[in-house]
């Protein structure tokens, strides 16, 4: 499998761009005009350095308004096209990508297209080039690649191919198994993006909200696995325009693209065994089944802070670490650990950030191939040094820089092996049973990262994107899940520091967990004892509750009883769902408490602006001491 990026996917100057496309590991680079244009070097120059990174230019583009012209503008087209073989030359690419006339001065017709194209080819084979022609979705005439194809074939030259472009032929709702009948030497390159579901004009959401594929809603899975049923065995290429990627690293984007490709040619190896597609051989996606443990990083002070809370919410200090200051709480199905150590990853960490969630643990049943499927994908390998008589446990780095550590039946007596226990001390047990959500918050241009790292790796679904409404603006969410649950992620993007979201981000110095849900089976009883142990919870408005009983027609009883404990409510025609919070730790991390009944599968957003009103008007000022 060869892959390939369009300059125009990735923010930077040239020089910028193909550093950036380089590292992430991709063979080739289309080179779009505008960036060359820009570029103080000759087309000679040009050629020299992305031959200097390891890298062939697959494609030059756009060349645009060429078929179907009435004189004197066709012999103009046909002197523009010569001076772009001149240009190609140079830069030492054979393939041109001629999209389709959207010029008010063209004229229809397949055969005068076709007759046009017959020439160029021509004009081509002279020159030692090659002729592409995309069908975009907006063109005057041609805005479909059946039509595009039937040019190509009519034209009948061996220098003149069809370029496919998954988002032309999915954003007009165009059956992709219409591709199949294509003969595969007669597609000379294939572009992909994805895209967001949204209704808006074509070129506009074309030029802003492209993606890369498995990030938007298209089925790019379905295009390809038709565009591998031609036989086409060439490069494959990503064309993405999106404001954010064009504001972005241009080294994140572009690993974000090659993983974006592995695991989407994964994908389509998988869902067509039959046919000969090279792909990497990985291990398929991975299944999470539960979160082991997850770990934060403190001060000794802090460590004793977060300690008086986990009591409060039932939880016990059950072991010790035999070579480290790392402190293991549990309840339940739930490990809580406090590394307080003055080095290593977590003492960076720490040094960083301010007391975070810097690891989590997840439960899998191979935690090697876990790992070996991740960096496959791109992902940074974890390891530090291991003390005597320390398991060497499988991980990752995440994408804001934590840890996620792998879990699986050789790993899993860590807690028997590393840790000596505690004399059990007297605490009253909340009936908290396991975690049922992390919510990682990041700024909202990072998020399509996170969602494609998620997803790639594991077998997880995600949900369609959410705004949550903060007195100061939107965070937008959305959820990362297993089908049976085991994995809940909720990815949180903050759009400006004025947020409680934003703020989190602004004041521990980047993205990480902002709060961990526990389940419980008795949200009341779990409420009642919290109260017993000290715990304070996040006092809600009673507005909220007058509210809730008008809105759901709830029984008062079953109001005041909410009320009394500062319960959140939520319910759909599946099931119901209760809540509720700790006060801020800090600069804004924070506990949640809930409990499912039925199948419900939602997180209680219509309780979230209720909610972020009351954490800040708890939060306390920059510079402020804690009490």
């Amino acid at each position: 499998m060869k892959t390939s990026i369009a300059t125009v996917s990735i923010s930077g100057d040239l020089r910028e761009k193909l550093a950036a496309i380089a590292a992430a590991g991709f063979d080739g680079v289309e080179i779009f005009e505008n960036d060359f244009l820009a570029f103080d070097g000759t087309p000679a120059e040009v050629g020299r350095m992305v031959r200097d990174h390891g890298l062939e230019i697959t494609l030059f583009q756009p060349f645009r308004d060429f078929e179907g012209m009435p004189e004197p503008h066709r012999t103009r087209t046909f002197d523009r096209a010569e001076r772009k073989f001149d240009l190609m030359a140079e830069l030492g690419t054979d393939l041109m990508l001629v999209c389709s006339n959207v010029s008010p001065l063209s004229l229809g017709g397949i055969d005068r297209a076709a007759a046009d194209f017959r020439e160029l080819g021509e004009r081509a084979a002279r020159r030692g080039m090659r002729v592409g022609y995309e069908a975009l979705a907006w063109g005057r005439h041609v805005s479909d690649h059946r039509d595009a194809w039937e040019i190509v074939r009519r034209a009948d030259h061996p220098n003149i191919g069809l370029i496919l472009d998954s988002f032309h032929t999915l954003a007009k709702k165009i059956d992709p198994d219409t591709i199949r009948a294509i003969p595969g030497d007669r597609i000379f390159i294939v572009q992909l993006a994805d895209a967001p579901r949204i209704d808006m004009d074509l070129l506009y959401w074309s030029r802003h909200f492209r993606s890369m594929p498995g990030e938007g809603d298209l089925a790019v899975t379905d295009f390809m696995r038709a565009v591998a049923a031609t036989g086409y065995d060439g490069p494959l290429s990503l064309e993405i325009f999106n404001d954010q990627f064009r504001g972005g690293s241009p080294r994140s984007i572009s690993v974000d693209g090659r993983r974006s490709l592995i695991y989407l040619m994964d994908q389509v190896a998988r869902l067509e065994p039959a046919m000969a597609i090279e792909v990497p051989d990985i291990p398929d996606r991975i299944e999470a089944q539960g979160v082991e443990f997850v770990e934060f990083a403190a001060d000794e002070q802090e460590a004793e802070e977060l300690g008086r809370l986990f009591e409060a919410m039932g939880f016990a200090a059950v072991a010790r670490h035999r070579n480290k200051e790392v402190t293991l709480y549990r309840q339940g199905g739930i490990n809580l650990v406090v590394n307080t150590e003055r080095d290593g990853f977590a003492h960076s960490s720490y040094i960083v950030h301010g007391t975070s969630a810097y690891a989590i643990g997840l439960r899998v049943a191979d935690a090697v191939a876990t790992v070996e499927r991740a960096r496959a994908l791109g992902a940074e390998t974890f390891e530090q040094r291991h003390g005597p008589g320390e398991l060497a446990i499988p991980a990752i780095r995440g994408v804001g820089g934590g840890v996620i550590y792998f879990i699986d039946g050789r790993t899993a007596h860590v807690w028997d092996v590393e840790f000596e226990p505690l004399a059990p001390a007297p605490h009253g047990s909340a009936r908290l049973s396991r975690i049922d959500h992390i919510a990682q918050t990041m700024n909202y241009e990072e998020m399509l990262t996170w969602l494609l790292f998620y997803t790639s790796i594991f077998r997880t679904r995600k949900s369609p994107m959410v705004d949550v409404v903060d007195p100061s603006g939107l965070v937008r969410s959305q959820v990362i899940e297993s089908d049976d649950g085991a994995l809940r992620l909720t990815l949180n993007g903050a759009e400006n520091r004025k947020t409680l979201a934003g703020h989190f981000i602004a004041e521990t110095f980047g993205s990480s967990v902002q709060h961990l849900a526990f389940a419980t089976d008795d949200i009341f009883a779990t409420a009642a004892r919290l109260r017993e142990n000290g715990f304070m919870p996040l006092k809600i408005s009673p507005n909220y509750f007058d509210d809730l009983e008008a809105r759901l027609g709830l029984a008062p009883e079953q109001t005041e009883r909410l009320r009394a404990f500062d319960i959140l409510y939520d319910r759909d025609e599946t099931g119901e769902f209760f809540q509720f919070y700790s006060q801020n730790f800090g600069e804004g991390f924070f506990f949640e408490i809930v409990e499912r009944r039925g199948p419900y599968r939602g997180y209680g957003g219509p309780n979230a602006p209720f909610r972020i009103a009351a954490q800040k008007r708890t939060t306390r000022p920059r510079g402020m001491p804690r009490i």
